[in-house]
């Protein structure tokens, strides 16, 4: 019981940091941050992957949680690209 009010509180703690660090970042760096969380939706997408691989100790909800995980994640990544991409061809010169 111990252990589990300890990450509730380091989960509080780390959304809390979250949001003031978000809501900090002026308008014109959210889209280079975007791009840096992608590579962060990469990790995540391995320790899904491993979770969603399954294993000996593995039960059905860990690999249920680890295909939500690859789904969410990856969504993340194509739609940061995406953006990203948009981004960089808004300052691109018009070709004749």
């Amino acid at each position: 019981m111990e252990l589990f009010i300890i990450s509730i509180t380091i989960f509080v703690l780390a959304l809390f940091v979250g949001y003031e660090i978000i809501t900090k970042v002026p308008p014109n760096l959210h889209t280079p941050l975007m791009s840096g969380s992608n590579a962060i939706s990469g990790i995540t997408v391995i320790g899904a992957i491993l979770s969603a691989g399954g294993g000996e100790n593995t039960t059905g909800f860990s690999t249920f949680l680890g295909l939500l995980a690859i789904i969410f994640a990856t969504i993340n990544i194509v739609g940061g690209f995406m953006v990203t991409n948009r981004m960089l061809r808004m300052f691109k010169k018009k070709g004749k």
